[in-house]
């Protein structure tokens, strides 16, 4: 056996039939931020504007008062339910692969489960995985639907920035806090709130459907120290991630190229959201098409997990049947996977 081929997995009968995010309400701009941060930028040195300067980031979105991750996570899976027009009786797992928590336990997928009213008969569970728990959702859900242990999977995902926004706001302003602080957490302001969610199940009962083709992964967890976060704070070493992540990402780049043509042919490269930097450090990387790489992070942020999915469900109105779509996610930790889904 090839050493990678646990790493390489193709798909044999399952299919996404629909995918809707649901929006936080509250916009809250960079320059909202950076008003609040103008005495600490002043006193260590700083110039504001670092959100959109560094990160093209313009603006995220935070749920209104009242309305938690739970309930956008919930609104989201309402939305794709609806629109796969499959009977929420036969869904089989509702796997939850939110990073936003607020108990060890239980789940946070049996507070989504319970709001939408699922069967009994509906496992649920939580998959965590740092930025790529959608995909690792989607796979793992795919994996049952082949091997025939459900028909139908929906996927979850609701996060909810403002809290370690908040706190780390307030760290910041502290009078001890100095420049390598602000620059160590400067990741947490990038981040957004929203929800997505989606739902797969047999292709071959569902001809409409997209058909998941296949897969990659690669695990680089010697760098899992390199972003580590909390509900209280986050600390990232920007440029040793940045460097690592994208390392992980051309090495399992070469990894597929012996499975899978994804250097050409494509419609879309649908990346996780991080920053214009990040953006285009892995279009140059892989020499893909700029104009096939849509971006939400300018407007949103990096909404963690949900970021994948949810530029996805802006995409699908522009895609045609035949078009082949690659989602590329990568999580702290380092892990990284790629999907392949025929349109």
């Amino acid at each position: 056996m090839h050493m990678t081929d646990n790493a390489t997995h193709r798909f044999a009968n399952t299919a996404v039939l629909a995918v809707q995010g649901a929006d936080a309400t509250q916009v809250v701009t960079s320059d909202a931020l950076d008003d609040l941060l103008v005495d600490t930028y002043r006193r260590v040195g700083l110039r504001p504007g670092l959100l959109e300067r560094l990160a093209g980031i313009r603006e995220r979105r935070w749920w209104s008062d009242g309305v938690t991750f739970v309930d956008g996570a919930a609104e989201a899976g309402a939305k794709a339910v609806s629109e796969s027009g499959v009977d929420p009786a036969r869904i089989g797992v509702m796997i939850n692969t939110s990073v936003s928590r607020r108990y060890l336990e239980p789940s946070t997928a049996v507070a989504v489960h319970a709001a939408l009213g699922l069967p009994r008969s509906c496992r649920n569970f939580d998959v965590t995985n740092a930025c790529l728990g959608f995909v690792n959702g989607m796979e793992l859900a795919a994996a049952m639907i082949d091997a025939g242990a459900v028909e139908y999977a929906l996927i979850v995902n609701g996060e909810d920035s403002r809290p370690v926004q908040e706190r780390t706001i307030e760290r910041l302003n502290r009078p001890q806090a100095v420049a390598r602080d602000v620059l160590s957490q400067f990741a947490t302001l990038t981040l957004g709130s929203g929800a997505v969610a989606m739902v797969l199940g047999r292709a071959d009962r569902h001809p409409e459907g997209h058909r998941m083709v296949g897969s990659v992964s690669r695990a680089g967890t010697e760098h899992h120290e390199l972003c580590v976060g909390d509900n209280d704070a986050m600390h990232t070493d920007l440029k040793g991630l940045l460097d690592a992540g994208l390392a992980l990402s051309l090495d399992m780049w070469r990894e597929a190229a012996e499975e899978f043509d994804w250097a050409r042919g494509m419609s879309r490269y649908v990346m996780h959201q991080v920053s214009k930097v990040h953006t285009q450090a892995m279009i140059d990387r892989f020499s893909v098409d700029p104009a096939l790489v849509p971006r939400t992070f300018p407007t949103r942020g990096n909404l963690g997990p949900a970021s994948v999915p949810f530029t996805l469900a802006g995409e699908q109105d522009s895609l045609a049947l035949g078009d082949r779509v690659l989602l590329m996610g990568i999580g702290s930790g380092l892990n990284a996977s790629c999907v392949e889904i025929a349109w």
